[in-house]
């Protein structure tokens, strides 16, 4: 499947996607101006497309044939084929898929994702995963690691897709911590990893290519309003290591706040 992405240098494994409902929608959601319900509304919308944009790219098809409502007027006819058949290329319905909840801020989009999976896979093929994570500061806020208070994890990975919803790709501490749990001997080898983020920073994507090249990002913004004015007119990714999309202690900017602490309503 063809999709519109926008121009940049950072490798063919990187996806920002370019499509201007979701771009707005996107832009309500990180407005000062939006609360609560219209945050979960938003985040919901936002990660169905995203997650459909995902599957109807990565996942695998399947030729397919189903007879249609007409079917009945020409089984009376006893015709055989059946005109009323439906030939078309859909998705391979026995594809297994995990969907990770990286609590809190992933916890909406793992379960709209889940949700989505469901519908159009085998649901037996179909799980969710759960981690909480929490990350660490130093004395002067700067985030420094990234601590595992718990986990769900339904079983292995072998050959599944295993999709990472989460809203910010800011450091990339979390998800890189996330992935190596998804690593570890005995999981299994996946068919892919894929992240699943509404916005990112240059610093997110070098440090998901240093640490698990292998992975797919997908996003739907790239944020790197402290890079230089000269920086931002070119072409993402031209000077990689003069962009900067990060505060000193990890937050996004322009971004849209502390999302986990926006969708919980827990920002004051």
């Amino acid at each position: 499947m063809a999709i519109s992405e926008i121009e940049h240098l950072y490798g063919p494994r990187v996806h920002i996607i370019d499509d201007p409902l979701l771009a707005t929608q996107l832009a309500d959601l990180s407005s000062k101006t939006t609360g609560q319900p219209d945050i979960n509304r938003l985040v919901r919308e936002l990660y169905r497309a995203l997650v459909r944009i995902v599957i109807a790219t990565e996942f695998p098809r399947k030729k397919r044939e189903v007879v249609t409502r007409m079917g009945a007027v020409f089984i009376k006819k006893q015709m055989d084929p059946n005109p009323a058949r439906i030939h078309y290329t859909g998705l391979a319905h026995r594809t297994k898929a995990v969907c990770v909840d990286i609590a809190r801020a992933g916890m909406l989009p793992s379960q709209v994702c889940y949700d989505e999976l469901l519908g159009v896979l085998e649901p037996r093929g179909v799980r969710q995963d759960h981690l909480m994570m929490a990350r660490t500061a130093d004395a002067e806020g700067h985030v420094d690691g990234v601590d595992i208070r718990g986990s769900k994890i339904g079983g292995p990975i072998e050959n599944r897709f295993v999709l990472f919803p989460d809203p910010m790709g800011a450091t990339g501490t979390s998800l890189s911590k996330a992935i190596s749990v998804y690593k570890r001997e005995g999981m299994g080898t996946p068919c892919q990893m894929i992240t699943l983020n509404l916005i990112i920073t240059p610093e997110f994507i070098r440090r998901m290519r240093n640490d698990h090249p292998e992975v797919l990002i997908y996003a739907l913004r790239l944020d790197r309003g402290l890079s230089s004015f000269d920086v931002q007119m070119m072409v993402p990714g031209t000077l990689w290591d003069d962009e900067c999309g990060l505060t000193d202690n990890g937050y996004i900017v322009p971004g849209a706040g502390g999302l986990g602490e926006i969708i919980n309503n827990t920002d004051d």
